[in-house]
């Protein structure tokens, strides 16, 4: 019973995830190239995607950068293996359907809570510090990347993006093959970093990645990529709003630029760069916000359009609502202490 729950838990997780964290990561691929049929674009991400889970399931996961040649990329060792405080991994119960659903529902109104929180919380409430303090460093150096970034950028590259499409010129930067070409070759990039840190979120109903069976391997990576599918068919729902209102993210010159940087910061975090631990998971959800909010502050500086009313607004709600995800996440790992009378005390000791 315990595995068909698993099972459950993990196609729930899989399509909740993709379709919240995984459009924040393809986001603006999707919106730079909506005049392309989705299937081809959903052809190339899913391809990526069954190369990045199969090297991890044969361990090689550790070519695409980082710690962790497994089929988690190391973050499940990072959760329940730790020298100094390993932690059990719990027996699943009905119960652990609970993060997917709640994230399925949140996903629905457009939301972009961060699964890492909402989903591994429940697994390993005591882990939540660490990746707390993890994410929190992802959204501050994405910000500020972004921002020294683009404002660097901004003048020689945003300013000709608004005032010159690609359709007015033959020159390079405003060739459209050439633009193509580059920001498939980012967003590739991107996506298989994203991957490597995400996965986590969903596989972790799979237990011990070293101990997957070839079935579950096969299962889950059917499940993945036909999930993958549905969120293209669906050209990335209510999430991909949050994507298409910041500025120009529809020029696939600036889509291409927002990819590249967003994968150099997941990038970084996969190494223990900054002492936190490289196996430990974060919420790339914040990581991704800080680099819209960091990006927009950027551009509207340099192109004199700093209406503070209109952009600490949108900066500060996008925020908050991936804070959402994180207070829903507690409150969840609660009511599952309370249903199953476990001591409280112990939650985060």
């Amino acid at each position: 019973m315990e595995s068909v729950i698993a099972l459950l838990g993990f196609t729930l997780a899989a399509y909740s995830v993709v379709g919240n964290d995984s459009i924040q990561t393809l986001g603006t691929f999707l919106t730079s190239n909506e005049d392309k049929p989705w299937w081809v674009l959903w052809l190339y991400a899913g391809g990526i995607m069954a190369i990045v889970v199969t090297m991890g399931y044969l361990g090689f996961g550790e070519y695409l950068g980082g710690r962790g040649g497994d089929l988690t990329f190391g973050k499940y060792a990072g959760l329940f293996q730790d020298p100094d405080k390993p932690i059990d991994f719990p027996k699943i119960t009905i119960w652990y359907v609970l993060p997917p659903l709640a994230l399925l529902a949140i996903t629905r109104i457009g939301i972009p809570v961060s699964t890492t929180f909402l989903v591994l919380t429940f697994f390993a409430p005591k882990a939540l510090p660490k990746m707390l303090v993890k994410s929190l460093g992802g959204y501050g150096v994405a910000f500020l990347f972004a921002i020294v970034a683009f404002v660097a950028l901004s003048r020689l590259t945003e300013r000709f993006f608004l005032r010159h499409p690609m359709e007015e010129g033959k020159g390079l930067m405003q060739n459209k093959r050439f633009w193509t070409v580059t920001q498939w070759l980012a967003t590739g990039f991107l996506w298989s970093q994203w991957l490597t840190q995400d996965l986590v979120n969903i596989l972790v109903y799979l237990g011990d990645p070293a101990k997957v069976e070839l079935w579950k391997f096969l299962f889950a990576l059917t499940v993945l990529v036909g999930m993958l599918g549905y969120i293209f068919y669906q050209r990335g729902g209510e999430i991909q709003k949050i994507v298409r209102v910041k500025t120009n993210t529809a020029d696939i010159r600036s889509a291409t630029f927002i990819d590249l940087f967003y994968g150099m910061v997941l990038l970084i975090f996969k190494f223990d760069t900054f002492g936190i631990g490289a196996k430990v998971p974060m919420s790339t959800t914040w990581v991704f916000l800080g680099m819209l909010a960091g990006r927009e502050v950027a551009l509207r500086l340099r192109l004199n359009e700093l209406d503070r009313m209109r952009l600490w607004p949108m900066v500060f709600s996008d925020l908050g609502k991936a804070t959402l995800g994180l207070v829903i996440s507690v409150l969840l790992v609660i009511f599952l202490y309370l249903v199953e009378g476990r001591e409280m005390a112990a939650l985060f000791g």
